[in-house]
């Protein structure tokens, strides 16, 4: 099998050759487009997830020889969780080479972050099958990079850090609202919209109402402890 142009820089983008390319079109083929004669990648994002997690332990306690299970547990959420997959499939821009149905290139699915998350998933399990475990890993910890050693802020519940910031300063506590809702029923995206009380306010989108919901509060709190007021 012979891999397009696109998707042959998607390659040397990741810093990945296939040996079996078949993988590589598998984990880029979207459910909306799968046939009887071309594999859907739910089944990669599947293996990918676990993956990911095991080499995530793996480097969190290599990071961290002193850490407890109560502070590595929120580094590792905050590392595998579908946010963090859709981020860094943005830097590698996957979402230009998924094979997407109509219906979802027309709902904008290639920017959509719950569906270039399990992308992310399945691009590793391919490469996991493609060529083993050290190979998975290699691409994994290259590609999150400094994301391991400075997950600790990211490991805050930004929902209670907003709020604790809010209360903090004599405000209410955030109030958060569905600005819209579209997408499948199997697959939705939320965007939900933060604010607080002197105005300031952030939203974000992702495949359900609590994750949006974390994504706009880490928003915001980042500007407000920017601005530092």
């Amino acid at each position: 099998m012979r891999l397009s142009k696109e998707l042959r820089a998607f390659e040397q983008r990741i810093g990945y050759s296939f040996n079996q390319p078949e993988l590589l079109m598998q984990a880029v083929t979207h459910a909306s487009m799968s046939s009887p004669t071309r594999q859907d990648n739910q089944r990669l994002e599947f293996l990918g997830d676990r993956v990911l997690g095991l080499v995530m332990s793996t480097a969190l306690l290599d990071a961290d020889q002193d850490a407890t299970e109560g502070q590595l547990a929120p580094r590792f959420n905050a590392l595998v969780r579908k946010e963090a997959c859709a981020e860094v499939a943005r830097e590698i821009d996957l979402g230009a080479v998924l094979k997407l149905g109509r219906s979802e290139m027309m709902s904008g699915g290639r920017r959509k972050q719950a569906l270039l998350g399990d992308a992310m998933e399945a691009v590793i399990a391919a490469v996991y099958k493609d060529a083993g475990f050290a190979a998975a890993q290699e691409l994994i910890l290259r590609l999150w990079g400094r994301r391991i050693y400075t997950v600790e802020e990211d490991a805050r519940d930004p929902k209670t850090a907003l709020q604790e910031w809010a209360q903090a300063r004599g405000q209410k506590p955030p109030s958060y609202t569905e600005v819209s809702r579209s997408g499948p029923d199997h697959a939705p995206v939320f965007t939900i919209a933060v604010h607080l009380d002197d105005g300031r306010t952030a939203q974000a989108e992702a495949g359900s109402k609590r994750h949006a919901e974390q994504a706009a509060a880490r928003l915001l709190l980042a500007e407000v402890e920017t601005a530092g007021t």
